[in-house]
Parts: C-alpha cells; sequence; structure tokens
C-alpha cells in the first residue's frame, strides 16, 4: 500500500508541473484531465502526508520519551504519543478507503425514474412524494433538477415521473436509491383506518456522454405529439412532445417538459443513453456476480430496499438494517444519514473482499 501512495506523491507532482506549462490550457481536453486527476490524488496524498507526520511524532516522542527523567515532561510525551499512535491507526483505516477502487460514474449527473408499482392511486402519491423527497435532498446539495416526463393520475400522484439531477457528484450519493420502495400507511381514501401496503421503483441511472455509448441514430424513430398535462397553453397546444424508440432493444423514451420539441429530443436522447449505459452496466455486474455480493445493492430495481412506515414513523433500510425514527425529516429531504450509512457499509464489504482475496 505504501509504494502505491509514494507514486501517487510524484504522480501528483508531475500532474502540478503539467498543470502550470502554458501550452496546457489551450488544450482543453488535457487540462480537464489533469484538473480531474489532481482533484483525485490531492485528498489521497494530504492523508498520507498527515499519516506520516503522525508516524514522525511517534517516532520522536520513542526517542525523546527515553532520554527524559522528567515524571511530568514524560507524562506529556506519552499523551502526545497515545494520540499519535490513534491519529496513525485512523490515517491508515482511512487512506484504505480512499484507495479503494473508484465508480467511474462517481461524478455524473443522475436521471431518476420513478414508477407506481402495487397499490394504484395510493402508490401514485407515494411516487410523488418520494420525488419531492429528492427534489428536496437535490436543493439542499445546491443541485439542479429537471423535468423530463410525467404521467399523473389526476389527485395529485404520479404514475411514473422521470428528471435529471445535475450536480457534481450527484451519482455517488444516490446510487444506493435504485431499488423497490415501500409504503406502510392508512390511505386517505380507506375509511374503515386500516393500513395498506403499497410500493414505487427507483432507478438511478448515471448520466451517459457519448464516450461512454455509442448511440447509432439510425436504430431511432422519433414521432412528435401534443403535451397532455399540467404544462402551461404553450406546451399544450403545439406538437412538441417526443417520442423516441430505440428500434433494437425496444426502449420507448417520452419526453413532453420543454416547450420546444428539439429541447425535449435532446433530453429523450440522454435517457436513452442512461438506460442503454444501465443494460451494459448489469450485464457486467452479472459477470462480476462474486463482486457484487460483496456489495451493497445499486441497481436492482426488484430489490425491496427500503419501507416508510407512517404509523411509527420510522424509516427502515433493509439492506443494512438501519432504522430511522425521523419519517417526516427524511421524506423532507434529509437523507443524508441514511446515505453515509450506506456508503460506509459498502466500503466496508468492499475492503473486507480485497482483504480476502490478498495472500
Amino acid at each position: 500500500m505504501f509504494d502505491r501512495l509514494e507514486d501517487l506523491v510524484k504522480r501528483l507532482e508531475e500532474v502540478m508541473e503539467e498543470l502550470s506549462e502554458p501550452d496546457v490550457v489551450n488544450d482543453q481536453t488535457r487540462f480537464r484531465n489533469l484538473m480531474k486527476e489532481q482533484n483525485e490524488l490531492t485528498p489521497i496524498v494530504e492523508k498520507y502526508n498527515e499519516y506520516k507526520d503522525a508516524k514522525q511524532t511517534i517516532e520522536d516522542s520513542l526517542e525523546m520519551l527515553e532520554a527524559e527523567s522528567d515524571e511530568e515532561m514524560r507524562e506529556m510525551l506519552k499523551e502526545e504519543l497515545s494520540d499519535a499512535k490513534a491519529a496513525e491507526a485512523r490515517c491508515e483505516e482511512e487512506l484504505k478507503i480512499l484507495l479503494l477502487p473508484k465508480d467511474p460514474n462517481d461524478d455524473k449527473n443522475v436521471i431518476v425514474e420513478i414508477r407506481a408499482g402495487a397499490g394504484g392511486d395510493e402508490a401514485a402519491l407515494f411516487a410523488a412524494e418520494i420525488y419531492r423527497m429528492y427534489k428536496s435532498y437535490a436543493e439542499s446539495k445546491r443541485w439542479k433538477t429537471e423535468f423530463i416526463d410525467v404521467n399523473e393520475n389526476g389527485i395529485g400522484g404520479f404514475k411514473e415521473v422521470s428528471f435529471m439531477i445535475t450536480g457534481h457528484g450527484a451519482y455517488s450519493r444516490l446510487k444506493y436509491e435504485s431499488g423497490v420502495h415501500r409504503v406502510q400507511r392508512i390511505p386517505a381514501t380507506e375509511s374503515g383506518g386500516r393500513i395498506h401496503t403499497s410500493t414505487i421503483t427507483v432507478a438511478i441511472m448515471p448520466e451517459a456522454e457519448e464516450v461512454d455509448v455509442h448511440l447509432d441514430m439510425n436504430d431511432c424513430r422519433f414521432d412528435v405529439f401534443r403535451a397532455s398535462g399540467n404544462g402551461g397553453q404553450c406546451v399544450n397546444t403545439t406538437d412538441s412532445a417526443v417520442r423516441l424508440t430505440h428500434i433494437p432493444t425496444g426502449i420507448v423514451v417520452s419526453c413532453q417538459d420543454e416547450k420546444s420539441q428539439l429541447k425535449n429530443k435532446e433530453k429523450a436522447i440522454k435517457v436513452l443513453r442512461a438506460r442503454l449505459y444501465e443494460m451494459e452496466s448489469a450485464k457486467a455486474h452479472d459477470a462480476e456476480a462474486e463482486l457484487r455480493k460483496s456489495q451493497i445493492g445499486t441497481g436492482d430495481r426488484a430489490e425491496k430496499i427500503r419501507t416508510y412506515n407512517f404509523p411509527q414513523g420510522r424509516v427502515t433500510d433493509h439492506r443494512i438494517k438501519l432504522t430511522l425514527h425521523k419519517l417526516e425529516s427524511i421524506l423532507s429531504g434529509d437523507l443524508d444519514e441514511i446515505i453515509d450509512s450506506l456508503t460506509a457499509a459498502d466500503q466496508a464489504a468492499k475492503l473486507s473482499k480485497l482483504q480476502e482475496m490478498q495472500p
């Protein structure tokens, strides 16, 4: 591990030197790649320097303890030694996590698709609540959200809704949200006061660039139609909505949020790329079944991941057996505690897997 860290220190120095060259700014691709590498290497090198400082403090304290006879000074040195040993151990664990293979999608924007499942209108109402939850979370991170398409049920619920979240690291924070979300509560339409269970599915897909997915436009068919639902007079009276069909896979994407047919077409292409990328990623995951078993689920729409229980005011994430009695706060977008716990569990699983693989 430490040989690799020394190599990374040298590489960061090389990157900094390259960035200081006058001609680098003129080559935007090279400049962008170097900046990305600098951002990835800097926290690792900073933590490694912190580790080396703690190690040096340990050596200095031990050396001074041997020569020091004053008891008060010896106590101070022992305390300093204890603190440095704790810092060394903490830094070593943090370095192991920083050196874990990075998900190449972590920095990407995401496309979110929420669909009502079992439960009829109640499921659609819950889908709308979960949409608002993610929108509030995005706002708390100063990320931008954009509607792509929505199919409403007429009473304020969403049969399905798709939208984009744009912001650095959006996928790294939201990737564990894919799967089945279950709600247990008494619906407003239930006169007998019985608790109903409804479900929705959430899909979190990283936005795919042209370099990630080759999309042959000859394989695509575009149809235009008049938008429906709440969209304003211009949206509803012009053929601005777009339906994109990918003939080889049968994937159909609709987009009607924008007044411009061209903008809707661009959004539909983004969604199609993301879905194709997700399909390819799923194949790769299946090919690495053992590795996937050691990780927190990040993409199986059939996996029941979370329950929102209204009578008890609790939210339970079944993958890590985490229960929080703060339902209202979570539905208002306070997701960090859940996401941090899922991230920590995933990192621990990956570390454990790496240790098993080491001779």
